[in-house]
């Protein structure tokens, strides 16, 4: 849900908050670990990643991807905030005992049992192999290569839908509109991802971009010409270039990166450029 406040000050005027379903404030401990801060630095100290540091200390949640705990029942004890991530999590304690935390579909609530598995009702919060999942239901939290746990499809408000399957293969429509084959034997989580709101939430200020960790990024035609290729010119210049480029003098603003000969080009049915 999201929350207009009352613009008392120029730091709130425009701001718009998100107000999270999070039902508890203090994270279950013994899914915990301490989280370095990099700052954008590599082992040898050079920034790899500009635009990042400083921000409030934060601790890791671990969190199962893999949901391979097959045909145990877990119940959810409660929806929780997550400052590493966009969606929100959810602790589930299980059967035997043990507890972890998952990516929260958005319809997830306290109390509900979810369960991984061939043999599972395709529900939200369930995880199933995508063999067993019905053409057309939402999923997120998607394998790639089975059994190593989900890598697409994880962002707050996202989600696909299988479209087809033949072959072994299911044909998925990923939220960027890009159409490709993943092995039907791969596991998936049925629903869409919590916290759709995030995209329409408004920072308000620099100094909460700070507190999550972003520095100033300055625009390259603002630079000098020893600092951008952008840089320089009297007053107020364009880039002056028929091509933009980085820092570092490559291609970009639209320029396409990736490899031609790409091992998994031919699983991409249709390219997300493409209208």
């Amino acid at each position: 849900m999201l929350k207009k406040i009352n613009p008392t000050t120029a730091g709130v005027r425009h701001a718009i908050k998100i107000v999270r379903d999070s039902s508890t404030n203090k994270p279950e401990k013994s899914l915990l670990r301490p989280k370095k801060q990099q700052a954008g630095r590599n082992a040898h100290g050079k920034v790899t990643v500009r635009h990042r540091g400083g921000g409030h200390k934060r601790h890791y949640r671990i969190i199962d991807f893999k949901r391979n705990k097959l045909d145990i029942p877990g119940k959810v004890i409660s929806i929780e905030y997550d400052p590493n991530r966009s969606s929100n999590i959810a602790l589930i304690h299980y059967n035997d005992g043990e507890k972890r935390y998952i990516l929260a579909p958005n319809k997830l609530k306290e109390g509900q049992i979810v369960i991984s598995g061939g043999k599972a009702e395709p529900s939200d919060g369930n995880t199933l192999p995508m063999n067993k999942i019905p053409v057309g239901l939402p999923i997120h939290n998607i394998e790639m290569i089975q059994g190593k746990g989900g890598q697409i499809v994880r962002g707050a408000g996202t989600s696909a839908t299988i479209q087809s399957r033949e072959g072994g293969y299911a044909t998925i429509k990923l939220p960027s509109g890009e159409i490709r084959l993943i092995k039907d034997s791969c596991f998936a989580t049925i629903g869409q991802v919590s916290n759709p709101d995030h995209k329409n939430r408004k920072i308000g200020k620099a100094g909460r971009r700070r507190n999550m960790g972003w520095r100033p990024a300055v625009r390259g035609v603002a630079m000098h010409p020893g600092a951008h290729p952008h840089g320089g010119g009297e007053g107020r210049s364009g880039i002056g270039m028929p091509s933009p480029k980085s820092p570092w003098g490559k291609k970009t603003l639209g320029k396409k990166t990736r490899k031609r000969n790409k091992y998994s080009n031919k699983m991409i049915i249709k390219d997300r450029r493409k209208k």
